[in-house]
């Protein structure tokens, strides 16, 4: 079985989203992925938030689209997660966050933010981590101060050129052992071949899993060569992503 545990859709028509790239800019949607899934031999996804909207949450909950296993949605983690959680319906398997894009490197950190991570963690959610090496610090103070909660590393952080601060951060976060990590998004950073084997050898094929990042990958390389990319142990291929987001698979 191969599930792709990161993958979006959008429709620039309709919503906002401020950081696609002319190339980028059209719909995506499960009818352009559904063909691509089923040549390549992938039986199915996990598909990621866009945008910081509630109601992309809700519209990506409310997919028709049988290969879709489970979506990793967004809430506001400084309001009342509890009762936006309470609100949402459907195959709802984690939360994530542009922290990336935020100005404080440390957001992470924020009183109010480790409160929302706290109900995400108590309504048996994982944790998407969207960092780079300036937020990694954050990113592993957070993983230690709440040991109960799945963390997920996603495009192993986002390998720069220089790469000393990401690698000391990532190592950091492959010691504790309620962080997983994505080998996705490779092939718009450096070194992908590169950034998979010192992944592999820090987090163990236990603790990775694949991810496409379609349709961003497009510019830059093929879904195939995405898939291509990763081991062939079967943790990497699914196990990893079944048993981190808990999907009925």
């Amino acid at each position: 079985m191969i599930v792709d545990a990161h993958q979006h859709f959008w429709d620039p028509e309709t919503a906002d989203y401020p950081w696609l790239t002319d190339d980028l800019r059209r719909r995506y949607g499960p009818e352009h992925l559904e063909p691509l899934l089923r040549r390549h031999g992938v039986d199915g996804t996990v598909v990621v938030q866009a945008r910081h909207s509630l109601d992309e949450t809700r519209e990506l909950l409310a997919l028709d689209a049988p290969f879709v296993l489970g979506v990793v949605g967004w809430v506001d983690l400084t309001g009342d997660v509890a009762a936006q959680l309470a609100d949402l319906e459907g195959s709802l398997v984690g939360v994530r966050h542009q922290v990336h894009d935020e100005p404080d490197a440390a957001w992470l950190l924020r009183d109010d933010v480790q409160r929302g991570l706290a109900a995400v963690g108590e309504a048996g959610l994982a944790y998407d981590l969207l960092v780079r090496a300036r937020e990694l610090p954050a990113a592993v103070e957070t993983a230690r101060r709440h040991p109960g909660i799945r963390f997920v590393l996603d495009h192993v952080a986002k390998r720069p050129p220089d790469d000393g601060a990401w690698a000391e951060g990532v190592a950091a976060l492959a010691e504790l052992p309620n962080v997983a990590c994505k080998l996705s998004g490779l092939f718009t950073e450096t070194d992908p071949a590169g950034t998979v084997e010192r992944a592999l050898r820090w987090f163990g094929p236990g603790r990775c899993m694949f991810g496409s990042d379609w349709p961003v990958c497009l510019p830059a390389c093929e879904y195939g060569d995405a898939l291509a990319l990763v081991a062939d142990d079967e943790d990497v291929p699914s196990g990893t992503a079944i048993r981190t987001y808990r999907l009925a698979a």
